[in-house]
């Protein structure tokens, strides 16, 4: 029988004791451990890829296990670089290699057990991070922050990763850095809406311009000489009240699924919990309040909770609510005040706001950023947060052209991914033609009557209903006098795209994203080039934008110019 077998045999006796004294004192809360298997010697390789850790779980012979890839630049893949990056602080990665009857065997606590940890840093998904020395394992806890010292109850191993995933059950001693005095809303650290109401908004913004420099260093593989200094975060001006769309849900009846293959009508036994998803969970609860949203969509929440209450056997399954803020500028000579019940009514000088709540998806909903009008189908869509819009705007206005130092004049504004117009329109004052160009045909008319609503010419401002990765066959601006405004969905730019942008050479990019993981996957590419395709860029700016405080998400912007001395395809023809 050989040495580790004889190891394992042992150590399962020694767990079994039943004398609490003689147990491993991994953590004081939890007298039961599984067996695992061997902690690898060094943490994974950050490099290359992974797919989905597997995930210990009660047996079941009708459970069927399917590993899933990591989606690419998604919150699985972020955390794990997260994980890696602290077991090497750890020093992990750079203990000796062993041989299979040399590895220590690695226990991990039960399943729901419970365990004390202290808490070292925040990943930059939003959840903070305990290694534990003794079992050499890190632990996922939310709502914590480093230096707390918390009980957490574990409810899924991945094993080859090297981390467990937690629910936070209590703070034993709280650290210097939280302040729970800040927490605004009664469901925080249930709902899995926000993450940092107990954090100070200059530590919040501070995290959020750490998630963009650790974004680039793990997905632009780009060496640091190559990458600029990432600015500060730029704050939102509103830490609350500032969102003006929110879509709480509920789920339908219990047996529906069956009672509808029966042809019978689903009923209901009570009003389901509306509300948002359980941290952790796909359960709902019941939320009858948000503090991040703006007064009108809070008003419109309550209203909404009431109407589906009273009619909920009018409904056979769940249903997701949609409120969406609606803004009617009035002048002040034609104002009459009057209280009302549904709008609430902001003073702006020359002139009255009055902000409605709408939940018809269809219904047509107005924005006001700074002098510029949108309109769009109330589902559709658009920025929410617009309290940050002008400096957002703003910005990229500022960025969008060369110094004049750089002796580079561009004419020509293209808006790729443009949705209902913003860019372009915020934009079309700076250029003598500027055209933006989407997939959705909806969005394209909108944009259209936008322009128009803000005074702008077709021959200033058009718009085109068109795959993006093709929009620049047909275009027909000078390539060297062109700016090009990218603002993708979370995936990001697929690789057609990037080499047709690279084909065309347009003299400068900016490129907005909802997803920093994912725009430092492509700037990277776009600055170290792409097989095939001639043209590189080099990068300018990059900072990032708090559009939802309280929460993980930060928007980036970079500003690229094309490198010289590179000639592109459009330049060689």
């Amino acid at each position: 029988m050989t040495r580790s077998v004889l190891l394992q045999r042992a150590i399962r006796w020694f767990c079994s004791s039943t004398n609490p004294q003689t147990r491993p004192n991994f953590a004081p809360r939890s007298p039961n451990w599984t067996m695992s298997s061997p902690a690898p010697d060094s943490a994974p390789n950050a490099s290359k890829k992974r797919s989905a850790p597997s995930i210990q779980k009660p047996k079941n012979k009708k459970q069927k296990r399917a590993d899933k890839p990591a989606k690419e630049g998604g919150s699985e893949e972020v955390l794990l670089f997260d994980i890696q990056d602290l077991l090497k602080k750890f020093s992990l990665n750079h203990a000796p290699e062993a041989k299979p009857e040399e590895t220590a065997i690695k226990i991990l606590p039960q399943l729901y057990s419970e365990l004390e940890l202290t808490v070292h840093e925040i990943s930059s998904t939003g959840d903070a991070l305990a290694f534990d020395s003794s079992s050499r394992h890190v632990y996922v806890v939310p709502y914590a922050v480093p230096g707390d010292k918390v009980t957490a109850k574990v409810f899924k191993h991945f094993e080859t990763e090297n981390y467990s995933l937690t629910d936070l059950v209590k703070i034993e001693e709280p650290s210097e850095r939280r302040n729970d005095s800040l927490i605004r809303c009664q469901y925080f650290a249930t709902c899995s809406g926000c993450q940092f109401q107990m954090l100070p908004y200059a530590d919040q913004l501070a995290h959020k311009r750490s998630i963009v420099v650790k974004a680039y260093k793990n997905f632009s593989k780009l060496e640091p000489s190559l990458l600029p200094t990432v600015a500060e975060t730029i704050a939102s001006p509103l830490e609350y009240g500032y969102r003006t769309k929110l879509t709480p849900h509920f789920d339908g009846p219990p047996g529906g699924r069956r009672d509808r293959r029966n042809n019978k009508k689903p009923s209901w036994s009570e009003v389901p919990p509306i509300g948002f998803m359980k941290k952790g969970t796909r359960k709902t609860i019941d939320i009858e309040d948000c503090p991040i949203g703006t007064d009108a969509v809070r008003m419109g929440m309550k209203s909404e909770r009431a109407r589906v209450t009273k009619d909920i056997d009018t409904y056979s399954r769940g249903a997701t609510i949609l409120l969406r803020e609606s803004t009617e500028r009035i002048p002040k000579n034609e104002y009459e005040e009057k209280k009302s019940t549904d709008t609430i009514f902001e003073d702006r000088g020359d002139y009255v706001h009055a902000k409605k709540c709408i939940t018809d998806q269809t219904a047509i909903s107005t924005e006001f950023i700074d002098e510029f009008i949108f309109q769009n189908p109330a589902g559709a869509f658009f920025q929410n947060n617009n309290s940050i819009l002008p400096k957002f705007t703003s910005y990229v206005r500022e960025h969008v052209l060369p110094p004049k130092s750089s002796g580079r004049k561009i004419v020509n504004l293209i808006d790729a991914y443009s949705g209902s117009g913003l860019f372009t329109i915020s934009l079309a004052s700076l250029f003598e033609k500027s055209v933006g160009i989407d997939i959705s045909s909806s969005s394209i008319a909108f944009a259209s009557k936008n322009a128009r609503l803000n005074n702008l010419p077709e021959e200033q401002a058009s718009f085109v209903a068109a795959d993006a990765r093709d929009l620049f066959k047909s275009v027909e601006f000078d390539a060297s006098a062109t700016v090009v405004v990218i603002d993708p969905p979370r995936k990001g730019c697929d690789e057609d795209f990037l080499k047709q942008l690279l084909r065309f050479g347009p003299e400068r990019v900016v490129y907005v994203s909802c997803n920093v993981h994912t725009q430092a996957r492509d700037v990277g590419m776009l600055v170290k080039g792409m097989k095939g395709v001639e043209g590189t860029y080099v990068m300018e700016s990059l900072v990032g934008f708090d559009f939802f405080p309280q929460t993980s998400h930060v928007e980036g912007v970079a500003v690229l110019n094309k490198k010289k001395g590179v000639k592109t395809e459009s330049e060689s023809e």
